[in-house]
């Protein structure tokens, strides 16, 4: 892929791939300032060089294990098999930097990004540590891996977390959107989300303008697609029936406070008043929780870190309107 700006806002496999990366997205090719991501493929044995530049990363293996040598630190990643197959650990990279990355036995490693201004320390994240919350109810029912939520893991822009859908569900639902700087509402954050599917399956993501001339995408997704959204209503994020679906997010953007505030479609926002009355899908959680707030199988809607607090994004606040992933 050429440094030129990517013509659509649907990214599909193999058409942004550069080099090592399945996938790379940096914020030229995005069009704006902050949000990026890369998907590194290694071989068995493979290694790779990351020079860091103005942005900090944060290193999360998709499938497989790696190490991790950068700033005179060395952190071994154990990994998981695959994204379905449980929380995995990682390891964050400050700018001005150079790591190592390198796995034994092979594999795929999502390395998240964003323009940053303070150079923070380098730093490992236990497998364990990562809270897990359920978030909504009945076929609105999700799982989030807050791995690097505005208030679980300090970065100084960056945001990013993964959510599981089970099979047949709906999830960034409400629609919502996050493109305008309202204080103590809404923070403006430029967003990637990447998407796998069970299995080789397929599910729909669904981006609405939200002004004059603003994203608009229908897509059918799969695995190694991701999705780019500068401003817009986005969701829901639709798994087909009998195969889950997996999303990567990552956020940033210019705003002083590294923070999470979203405001939700208002023709839509009426979904959260019926959770209360629908239990969780039975299937979450899809496998093993971590340790933090939020990880009780009947956690509902909300339960998970920042619940009810402002400033945070994840409540279920009406004005924050958080817990939507």
């Amino acid at each position: 892929m050429s440094a030129d700006k990517l013509q659509e806002l649907h990214v599909p496999a193999g058409s942004a791939a550069s080099g090592p990366y399945a996938l790379r997205v940096d914020p030229e090719q995005a069009g704006w300032g902050y949000s990026g991501l890369r998907v590194l493929e290694l071989e068995p044995g493979g290694s790779h060089t990351l020079d860091t530049g103005d942005s900090e990363w944060i290193v999360l293996p998709l499938s497989g294990g790696c190490t991790v040598y950068t700033q005179g630190e060395f952190f071994e990643l154990q990994g998981r098999e695959s994204v379905f197959g449980g929380v995995s650990d990682f390891a964050y990279v400050p700018r001005d930097a150079h790591a190592q990355i390198a796995s034994g036995a092979g594999g795929r490693f999502a390395l998240a990004g964003a323009k940053c201004e303070r150079r923070l320390p380098a730093r490992y994240g236990p497998a364990p540590e990562v809270p897990v919350e359920l978030r909504g109810s009945g076929t609105c029912s999700r799982q989030v891996n807050n791995f690097a939520a505005a208030d679980t893991f300090e970065c100084d822009k960056l945001i990013a977390v993964e959510v599981l859908t089970p099979g047949g569900n709906w999830s960034s639902y409400p629609p919502h959107k996050h493109d305008e700087h309202r204080p103590g509402a809404e923070s403006e954050l430029e967003e990637i989300y990447y998407f796998e599917i069970e299995q080789g399956g397929v599910g729909y993501h669904r981006v609405s303008p939200s002004r004059a001339g603003g994203a608009d995408v229908l897509a059918e997704v799969r695995t190694g697609d991701a999705v780019l959204i500068p401003d817009g209503w986005h969701g829901p994020s639709i798994a087909a029936p009998g195969r889950h679906m997996y999303y990567l997010n990552v956020m940033a953007g210019p705003g002083a406070d590294r923070e999470w505030l979203i405001r939700d479609h208002p023709d839509h926002s009426w979904i959260r008043e019926i959770w209360p009355t629908q239990p969780v899908d039975s299937r979450l959680p899809l496998y093993g929780t971590g340790t933090g707030p939020g990880t009780e199988p009947g956690a509902g809607a909300g339960t998970g870190p920042g619940a009810d607090v402002p400033g945070t994004g994840h409540g279920t606040r009406p004005e924050a309107e958080g817990g939507h992933r």
